[in-house]
């Protein structure tokens, strides 16, 4: 494991310049200058803010960078503890292009007590994004042990580190796989959780670990955010999805496709009981999903002790096809995929019921698929290599 590279005095002068740089934003914010039109969304009225010491689990990843830039433009004080292992800090590097601050970043595993107290003790978070975990569903089927164990720990640690160090309130990174194939559809939080992989199945756990631990210490509180299928990146094209393997998801590899990094997109399943043969998904801007994190963090400011579950998602169902075919308007490209037998683990249709998010939470996704593909091309085309390019 790395050792974090700083102390807490380093983060003492970090944390001041980041007040500083803090105003600089109010400011640019006051005269239309730091966030543009892509505001908070949420309805107006039901929160108001203040400012949070977080600490970010996987904050170099996919969606924790874009959370972090969510975190920054509100105001809030930001650290990100994460082990680089899937993620890069150049994603860091771009979240200060885009903000005018860089968060803290200790390079560490979160399986690791030293780590986790170091950033603990050193920052003294409010509260805890936890994002850090294994996420391919594919993956998951072919080892499931490794994500099982890896998932597993990841969780135990970071809450007994939490613990340690008096810091009683999280929101956690699930997933809509725990819900499996639904009976019914659009999915609510109250329908049965049935996962039909192991990856869904860990974050059940987790979420089942998370509340026995809110249960049984008053002090706690705990939102647990159930999300499809993020996709999309930054509108300015700065920071995105740059997997270190070949891509699990559709979003990234049709990218990659569009760049010339792969010939052509295997198309997993053209037999599904749905009207054009393909899987129905709903998709979700990565900013959207953000701002639906920080909605959950300000609930957390005025929540009793307990665990809140919340579904995010668009309540869209787009097929595999229809998203190709907003891709290649988006593009201008051909787009070439290859059709290939189901994936195992998948389900045939699976999209929100986000009713509950708006109703308690304020928080609604604005964003079009239309607004998912043309953020996600200006992405990889500026980065057709990633954060290597």
């Amino acid at each position: 494991m790395a050792t974090p590279p700083f102390g807490c005095f380093d983060v003492i002068r970090v944390m001041a310049a980041l007040r500083i740089r803090a105003l600089s934003i109010a400011v640019m914010t006051s005269l239309g200058m730091a966030k543009g039109s892509y505001g908070f969304n949420m309805v107006a009225g039901v929160h108001d803010r203040h400012v949070e010491k977080v600490l970010v689990t996987g904050g170099a990843g996919f969606v924790g960078s874009h959370m972090c830039v969510a975190l920054l433009e509100a105001g809030h004080e930001v650290a990100v503890i994460d082990s680089l292992e899937n993620s890069s800090s150049v994603a860091l590097d771009a979240v200060a292009e885009i903000t005018g601050q860089r968060p803290v970043l200790v390079v560490g595993d979160c399986r690791h007590r030293s780590a986790l107290d170091q950033v603990m003790s050193c920052m003294r978070p409010s509260v805890v994004l936890h994002f850090a975990g294994l996420k391919s569903v594919a993956e998951s089927v072919v080892d499931p042990l490794r994500y099982y164990r890896h998932n597993f720990q990841t969780t135990a640690q970071l809450l007994a580190a939490m613990k340690r160090n008096e810091v009683f309130r999280i929101v956690f990174s699930s997933s809509a796989t725990v819900y499996g194939d639904p009976e019914v559809l659009p999915v609510s939080e109250t329908v049965q959780t049935q996962p039909a992989n192991p990856y869904g199945a860990t974050k059940l756990l987790v979420e089942q670990m998370i509340a026995d631990v809110v249960r049984a210490d008053s002090r706690w509180s705990a939102v647990l955010l159930r999300y499809f299928n993020p996709v999309g990146a930054h509108r300015s094209g700065l920071i995105g999805e740059d997997p270190t393997h070949p891509p699990a998801n559709l979003m990234p590899y049709l990218l990659q496709v569009a760049v010339g990094r792969y010939d052509a997109l295997p198309l997993c399943g053209t037999d599904y009981p749905t009207p054009d043969g393909t899987a129905l998904r709903d998709y979700i801007h990565v900013m959207d999903l953000a701002e639906g994190h920080l909605a959950a963090m300000e609930y957390l400011q005025g929540a009793s002790s307990g665990t809140y579950t919340f579904n995010l998602g668009t309540g869209r169902a787009t097929s595999v096809l229809e998203l190709i075919g907003v891709m290649r308007e988006v593009t201008g490209l051909e787009l070439p995929y290859v059709q290939h037998e189901r994936r195992s683990g998948d389900v045939a249709a699976l999209w929100a019921d986000p009713s509950k998010a708006k109703r308690e939470l304020g928080w609604v996704a604005n964003r079009s698929l239309a607004d998912m593909c043309r953020d996600g091309w200006a992405w990889q085309s500026k980065h057709p290599n990633g954060y290597c390019s």
